[in-house]
């Protein structure tokens, strides 16, 4: 019954922007802990950026800092990841996540989170 679906990815030239979204069912993401996590080929799993329950913390890769922008719309049942100043190593599939926190806090481990998206392809060209 829970349901994360994420949208917006696509093909880009570096230096271009893209608006990742992740629509939720089956939850109500204002008890949650929303992150954003990548995969390329060949590679593992690394944690992109998160957004608190409240959305007044977030917390982002030093890899991305300054570039991406975690946002949450309560009302809607939506979170979203603004990528700005792409680069060819930010090509991978994103995903989605939701944490049931205890506290109103961000998390960077993957293992914490209890449900996740299919994931949305993103690829950005040089």
């Amino acid at each position: 019954q829970v349901r994360l679906v994420e949208s917006g990815g696509g093909l880009v030239q570096a230096g271009g922007s893209l608006r990742l979204s992740c629509a939720a069912s089956g939850l109500s993401i204002s008890i949650y802990a929303m992150g954003w996590f990548r995969q390329a080929p060949g590679k593992e799993r690394e944690f992109v950026g998160c957004i608190s329950r409240s959305g007044t913390s977030t917390s982002y890769a030093d890899s991305v800092k300054g570039r991406f922008t975690v946002s949450r719309d309560n009302a809607k049942n939506t979170v979203y990841l603004q990528m700005n100043s792409l680069k060819p190593e930010d090509t991978a599939i994103y995903y989605c996540a939701a944490d049931r926190s205890i506290v109103d806090a961000t998390t960077t481990r993957a293992r914490e989170y209890e449900y996740w998206g299919q994931g949305t392809q993103v690829t950005v060209s040089s």
